[in-house]
């Protein structure tokens, strides 16, 4: 949800100073005039001072219009906008949330079955979580209020199982509520109650209720923050924008001793969990877990204890997904989702661990910059960066290479894999033959269920490619395709066809070809059960290597992908599988150089030395033509509804707007796009919400389905396309044609704060997840905003100029992945770029990425906006449109939101591209449909107009009361003087 940011109140009031001195001015003057008149007579005195009364209300009044049509117009179309959700729709996307669920949740763990469980059993449910679970997340992706929750005990509830009350109230008695992990500022406090407060009486009482024990823990997170990776520090400690954060104990007089150790981190238990789980272990055999939370959690201390029979991964459900894990743990429903991200036994030993945080430079002093932000602290950002050194070897292709390799025993290091999840029945997949035509690879998988209740299970795809030591980097395990199956009764069969191009498979050598290279060789295509686990193997054969440089294109670019991002590479050393890993500790280690090379350091841009004539023509096109402007037409937007983006009316429309009318559109595009009167463009509204759609300014909001990581973990892309469409439904029913979602940045870490709304490690994975639910979203007229463009995959220093290093192969291969399998798939999509810089140029300016990748290879036609365009140090419209955004995310006039700099043909013409890009877009969505195209004035305006008439006619009639008053004490006092 939107916070007040006290620079943005300073901004807004800004925007309107020349109004409030003119409103000072006009009642000074009429407090003046009032004064000067003591001494005339007492009628005229009367006259003149009612006078200056209306005149001075009647001054306020028009500026106050003039405030309300000019700089505050846009706020004010957003706040008075309408729209609500109808209930049958509502009541459909309940059943949808719940079924996302039902596959979202994955059974880790089920030794001696102990789950499912009979409806009517007792259940003793441990852990202070168990009464406060996490459904959400922070920020953008944070639940509307508006709708009631089903919690976790609830879901138990409803599924026939008793639990214990005596324990539920020994929670909620030590603590109601839960501390608030939120977008700016955080609380990581933990409060599970030392086990001395577990009395004898009610260790006995709950022994007697039930043999069987749960216990729960969860995790936070969310936007504008990180979760803490040293956890003894987080105490009283202050985060960027003066954001604070603490943690420690919750209650001194209650929970003595420290909840940390030394080392700790926020992803293993503390303290006090540690000896609660050994409580509840000693005291009962049969032990489910359920972990409820986001972020890949080292749960090793499972191993540790045998009686942990069941251990459940529930992330957050949403307002009403929590119904399903009651239904899963009776038995009612069969768990069928899949690992989103690998889990390991020690974070700290992962390849990223040294190479993720908060790390400043200290040779960029002078681009510094100091702001008040959203808690009224005042602070500095300094251009920060981050080293993603481990290159492609991310998430579970480094686990699955570094053991083929030897560089570590696979099972002491990973204990649940990617794409793993355990089910109550079995299932048998038999891979049929490998064959290929017009350039895609294609088998059959039958799935049949061999076991005694009715399942779903995943068919996943990998491909292992041939790899020469030293030569271009691969992973030796790749998701390249999976399906889900229908529901199987036992002994049930189903055939799935898969298919994927061949080209999928190449690798981008940034080192040599500078482009996309299919290898000679061998490609092992397995059916895996997950990254580890292969089922069946066949092998794809290339005969000669196959280079898509110079005209040789892969088929689905329009142009020749090759190296654009040499720049961002940096001076690093990357990981590299060459002799099995030798460099491993060498890339790994933590930075030791903190200042900026002299080479990147040139060309490093800010508002401190970007916003400059000579600056911004060198990102100018030079040979670029005069625009033409205000030239007479007949033409509307609405007339080219459907027509090619090169049809020739563009062209005549575009040549009718001033450049008043494009930086309109580009300057405001705040939850909307603008209106432009003079060709017919309406204001359209646009919401957050990654798992819902939620106007911030109405209130109107919607049911939130479970977070994205639960969407990804049902690896079923048709309930990842109902999920768009419903998102698209409910935007129509609100009046809603953009929607800031979805979210793919990568998990390249564990402990990045928006990781519950990001889809997983893998790109693949994300980008089909994210093409379903776009084009479900598209397919009612609403474009998604797909995003973050590209690697804001921390929240750490986002806003502090965050320089984000990495080798062209990585940023392809992994980071830009699931974007181009969007754009590449959806018809019609937006962009949001992201806040961090790419390598040493902001992501929102770069025209390497906006220009040359997203629109030239990939051909991607919508607009690109920026994300939230604050106050930062850094964005500015001239930079951006330049290089390829098109609007920036501003409701109201900043220093740096409209263009400066339009003199020049080159600017002009990149005003022109951003304005068309914007409207091509708008044209084609819902809000150009004819049964929701409205023309009329905003409701706000014709208020205004009313008030302003009745406002008119009450100074006309004080100001016909004044002279009457004047006009009869005018006469009584001549009568006085001839008496």
């Amino acid at each position: 949800m939107l916070s007040i940011n006290l620079d943005d109140v300073a901004n807004v009031i800004n925007s309107i100073k020349s109004y409030l001195i003119a409103i000072g001015v006009i009642v000074a003057v009429a407090i003046v005039l009032m004064i000067a008149v003591l001494k005339v007579n007492k009628p005229l005195k009367k006259l003149i001072r009612g006078t200056a009364l209306v005149a001075m209300l009647t001054g306020i009044v028009i500026c106050v219009n003039m405030i309300c049509t000019g700089p505050m117009s846009t706020m004010l179309d957003l706040v008075s906008g309408s729209g609500t959700i109808s209930k049958e729709t509502s009541d459909a996307t309940t059943v949808l949330a719940q079924d996302i669920a039902r596959e979202g949740i994955v059974l880790l763990e089920n030794d001696a079955n102990t789950l499912p469980i009979a409806s009517g059993s007792k259940l003793n449910v441990f852990g202070w979580a168990s009464t406060n679970p996490i459904l959400g997340g922070a920020g953008s992706g944070a639940l509307n209020d508006a709708y009631d929750t089903i919690d976790l005990l609830q879901s138990l509830a409803d599924a026939g199982i008793e639990t214990n009350a005596d324990l539920t109230k020994f929670y909620t008695d030590y603590k109601a509520d839960r501390p608030t992990v939120g977008m700016w500022n955080q609380d990581w406090t933990l409060p599970e109650p030392n086990v001395s407060l577990y009395t004898d009486e009610l260790i006995s009482g709950a022994k007697s209720f039930s043999d069987t024990a749960m216990i729960v823990i969860s995790r936070s997170g969310g936007e504008g923050a990180d979760l803490p990776t040293d956890m003894p520090s987080v105490v009283d400690g202050s985060f960027q924008d003066g954001t604070t954060y603490t943690a420690g104990t919750y209650d001194d007089s209650l929970n003595e001793g420290n909840d940390w150790d030394a080392g700790d981190h926020y992803l293993q238990l503390t303290n006090r969990e540690e000896e609660m789980i050994d409580l509840v272990c000693a005291n009962f055999d049969n032990v489910i877990l359920v972990y409820n939370g986001a972020n890949a959690f080292e749960l090793g201390f499972v191993k540790d204890h045998p009686q942990i029979k069941s251990v459940l991964w529930a992330a957050g459900m949403g307002h009403v997904g929590m119904e399903a894990l009651g239904e899963i743990v009776t038995g009612e429903v069969n768990p069928s989702g899949k690992t989103i991200d690998t889990y390991v036994y020690d974070l700290q030993a992962t390849p990223w661990w040294n190479n993720f945080g908060d790390f400043n430079y200290t040779n960029m002093d002078e681009f510094a910059y100091t702001s008040t932000g959203f808690t009224g602290i005042e602070s500095t950002a300094n251009v920060s960066f981050v080293n993603y050194v481990e290159g492609i070897y991310v998430g579970y292709k480094f686990y699955e290479t570094a053991a083929l390799e030897g560089l570590i025993n696979y099972d002491d290091v990973v204990q649940y894999p990617f794409g793993y999840g355990l089910s109550y029945t079995t299932f048998e997949q038999t891979m049929g033959d490998i064959t290929e035509a017009d350039g895609n690879i294609t088998f059959d998988v039958t799935v049949t269920n061999t076991g005694s209740v009715a399942g779903k299970d995943v068919v996943e795809v990998y491909y292992n490619p041939p790899y020469e030591n030293g030569g271009i980097e691969k992973a030796s395990a790749n998701l390249i395709q999976f399906e889900k199956t229908s529901l199987l009764e036992p002994g049930a069969s189903e055939t799935i066809t898969i298919s994927f191009a061949v080209e999928d498979m190449a690798s981008y050598d940034y080192q040599n070809a500078k482009g996309y290279v299919l290898e000679a060789g061998d490609y092992e295509i397995s059916i895996n059960k997950d990254s580890h686990t292969a089922i069946d193997t066949k092998t794809y054969s290339v005969a000669s290597t196959v280079a898509y440089t110079g005209s040789n294109a892969r088929t689905s670019d329009k142009i020749t992908a090759t190296n654009t991002f040499d720049y961002a590479e940096g001076d690093i050393e990357y990981l590299s599988r060459a002799d099995g890993f030798a460099n491993y500790n060498a890339a790994t280690k933590a930075p030791s150089n903190y200042e900026m090379s002299a080479e990147a350091k040139s060309s490093f841009y800010n508002i401190s030395n970007y916003l400059t004539e000579e600056a911004t023509a060198a990102d100018e096109d030079p040979n670029a033509e005069a625009v033409t402007t205000g030239a007479s037409t007949s033409l509307q937007l609405a007339d080219l509804r459907g027509l090619s983006k090169d049809d020739p009316k563009w062209d005549e429309l575009l040549d009718s707007m001033s450049l008043d009318d494009m930086n309109a559109l580009i300057s405001l595009g705040g939850y909307q796009t603008n209106s432009v009167e003079s060709i017919g463009k309406v204001r359209t509204n646009d919401c957050d919400g990654p798992a819902s759609i939620n106007n911030n300014f109405t209130g109107v909001g919607s049911l939130g389905f479970p977070v994205g990581v639960t969407i990804a973990a049902t690896f079923n892309k048709d309930l990842a396309h109902s999920f768009g469409d419903y998102i698209g439904k409910m935007a129509n029913e609100m009046d809603v044609s953009g929607w800031y979602a979805p979210a793919m940045n990568i998990h390249r870490t564990a402990f990045a704060g928006r990781n519950f709304e990001y889809y997983s490690e893998d790109s693949v994975l994300s980008g089909y997840i994210a093409l379903n639910a776009a084009q479900g979203s598209w397919e009612n007229g609403v474009y998604a905003y797909i995003k973050h463009f590209a690697m804001n995959d921390q929240e750490g220093n986002r806003c502090d100029m965050l320089c984000t290093w990495s080798n062209e192969q990585a940023i392809r291969e992994i980071y830009l992945k699931p974007f181009e399998m969007c754009v590449k798939n959806v018809e019609h999509t937006a962009v949001m770029s992201s806040f961090n810089y790419i390598g040493n140029r902001w992501a929102g300016g770069s025209s390497s990425l906006l220009k040359t990748v997203l629109r030239d290879e990939w051909g991607f036609e919508g607009f690109v906006l920026t994300d939230y365009f604050g106050v930062y140090g850094y964005m500015s419209s001239d930079q951006a449109i330049r290089n390829g955004t098109d609007c920036m995310l501003v409701n109201y006039p900043t220093a740096t939101n409209n263009v400066q700099f339009r003199d020049t043909n080159g600017a002009q013409q990149a005003m022109r591209d951003a304005a068309k890009n914007i409207l091509y877009t708008v044209v084609n969505s819902r809000a150009y449909a004819p049964e929701n195209l409205s023309m009329g004035m905003a409701s706000w305006k014709k208020l205004m107009i009313v008030l302003d008439v009745i406002f008119g006619i009450l100074m006309v009639g004080l100001m016909c009361l004044f002279i009457k008053k004047f006009k009869n004490n005018k006469e009584q006092a001549k009568v006085v003087t001839e008496e």
